[in-house]
């Protein structure tokens, strides 16, 4: 009995964790969306230049995070957890003190390769002098970074969420705050500099931080943590942290690569885009950098979101696919891996289609369309959004991959789609321009995708059959929704059209609305929606009286 109420216990705690953990990602990626609308108002007639700018520095910027982490934060919460199962919580705490010296000297590295490289990844990525100052902007972020996500991963290991979400919330908060002052003072009230604007906005990041390690040590010194963290060093401990650093770098390594893949061929795009395009056109750099911000900065706010939510959605059972075939229950393996996939396509079809039918208002909501390059803008968008479908695929296989314990073929299989990516992009760039970098991730990494597909299908044995069904159900209940938006959609821009930023948001809005009633309700009563929220469906249907109807 003991048992079973502990079990329930660790279930509500993986539930409670899960939660403050989805809360913390959703809220964080949504102000790091909705920050854009006056932002970019603000930067006025620069304002394609700037978002190009910015998006140019965080690419680089979020690479130099994921290198100078490796990983470490992770493996962090494991032994953490390790540590205090087995009753010896001053190793665990020891042990975090010893990787947050390591993680500072590691970050301190990555700020100052960074730093000095800055004018190198300027001109790579044809972002002119102006890139430099914001790349260098963001050095103090990288040095801070890879100590604060230990604290992080020390919370993580007590299996304590909150102060991790919490954390995340407030480092979002205050740097949007910063940003938005910051922007409006310097646009509005003062010299009109964008890049100097474009700067603090990027800036921003390393004040952000700050609000989040005053939320990580007002935890720890709630929890009591602070002393025995930054104390003096308890007696009789043997822990080989070098040892353990290093394993921890070798298992991470893998994770790294895959995990990057977004970073990377967004990276590709923008050191090739400009210097492609360069050689073969008569466009400024001006242009270059407003075609950049069309396909790449701007769209990227939206469909980030979608792969987050679709990423968590699916990501959910993953560290069970791990558990069942440790324990070589193939079964139960492939059960979950049909269930992963269905719970992606479930959310990510009918998002995107109802993403691409409302792009206009959805892109004027953000961005305002511009005038005289509207049919650019708007498809370059659309394209972006249906390139999402692909990213999204990807971004859940990989990890599927690797929790068989398939590391080594991941890599092969993403430097496959890497290769494919090099030798279509200029070709594309050359032929089509804008929408070349688009198309060619889109075909490259289709290879992977591919390669995983099948590996994952050989090693557990999942039902293909299934995966078909219940795509052929997700299209025939997205078509239908379709046809109910592309009809509110018309009706819509006959009584309110969608001419400026307050009728766009009314129109997604109410338009939006119809599309997310008609396919829940549809996805209710054929009982796909049972495989999203399990039992809930079942109230929900009682609630609506639909069982005496289906």
């Amino acid at each position: 009995m003991t048992e079973n109420a502990k079990k329930l216990t660790q279930q509500e705690q993986m539930i409670k964790g899960t939660a403050w953990l989805t809360a913390g990602n959703f809220i964080s990626r949504l102000l790091g969306a909705i920050y854009i609308i006056p932002w970019y108002a603000w930067m006025g007639q620069y304002a394609a230049e700037a978002n190009a700018l910015f998006g140019m520095g965080y690419e680089i910027y979020a690479l130099f995070l994921l290198m100078s982490t490796v990983g470490i934060p992770v493996a962090v919460a494991k032994q953490v957890s390790k540590y205090n199962t087995l009753g010896d919580p001053q190793k665990s705490t020891y042990l975090v003190r010893k990787i947050l010296h390591f993680m500072l000297a590691l970050g301190a590295f990555f700020a100052f390769i960074m730093y000095i490289g800055s004018p190198l990844f300027a001109s790579m990525s044809r972002g002119g002098q102006e890139l430099v100052p914001v790349l260098r902007s963001l050095t103090l972020a990288v040095l801070v970074f890879p100590a604060m996500s230990v604290l992080r991963g020390f919370f993580q290991g007590f299996n304590n969420l909150k102060p991790y979400a919490l954390s995340q919330i407030a480092e979002q908060v205050i740097r949007v705050i910063w940003m938005l002052l910051t922007a409006f003072f310097i646009m509005k009230m003062g010299s009109g500099n964008y890049v100097d604007a474009v700067i603090q906005s990027t800036f921003a990041a390393f004040i952000g931080m700050f609000a989040s390690i005053a939320v990580l040590i007002y935890f720890l010194w709630r929890s009591d943590l602070l002393s025995a963290l930054f104390g003096k060093k308890p007696e009789d401990i043997d822990i080989d942290v070098k040892e353990l650093l290093i394993e921890t770098v070798k298992e991470a390594i893998p994770f790294i690569i895959t995990g990057s893949a977004i970073q990377v061929f967004k990276l590709i795009d923008q050191f090739t885009f400009g210097n492609t395009m360069a050689l073969f056109t008569n466009y400024s750099n001006r242009e270059l950098k407003v075609m950049f911000a069309y396909f790449s900065s701007n769209p990227g706010k939206v469909t980030m979101i979608l792969i987050a939510v679709a990423t968590a959605i699916a990501g959910v059972g993953i560290p069970l696919l791990t558990e069942n075939f440790v324990k070589k229950d193939r079964k139960a393996a492939a059960k979950l891996v049909v269930n992963n996939l269905r719970m992606l396509l479930i959310f990510i079809i009918p998002a995107i289609i109802g993403s691409v039918i409302l792009a206009k208002p959805l892109y004027g909501v953000f961005y305002q369309v511009p005038k005289d390059q509207s049919s650019l803008a708007l498809g370059l968008f659309v394209a972006s959004l249906l390139q999402t479908f692909v990213l999204a695929i990807y971004t859940v296989l990989a990890p599927m991959l690797q929790a068989l314990f398939e590391n080594r073929r991941a890599i092969r299989y993403f430097a496959y789609g890497i290769v494919v990516k090099l030798i279509l992009q200029i070709p594309f760039i050359f032929f089509f321009h804008a929408y070349g970098p688009i198309i060619s991730t889109a075909l490259a990494l289709l290879v992977p995708i591919v390669l995983m597909y099948l590996r994952i299908h050989e090693i557990t044995g999942f039902s293909r059959l299934a995966i078909r069904r219940s795509s052929l159900l997700v299209l025939i209940l997205t078509t239908i929704m379709a046809i109910f938006v592309l009809l509110a959609n018309w009706l819509m821009g006959v009584v309110l059209p969608d001419t400026n930023r307050l009728f766009s948001a009314l129109h997604l809005v109410i338009v939006g609305g119809v599309g997310v009633v008609v396919y829940g309700f549809l996805a209710l009563v054929t009982r796909l929606l049972d495989k999203l929220i399990g039992s809930k469906a079942e109230a929900l249907r009682q609630k609506m009286h639909l069982n005496d109807k289906i």
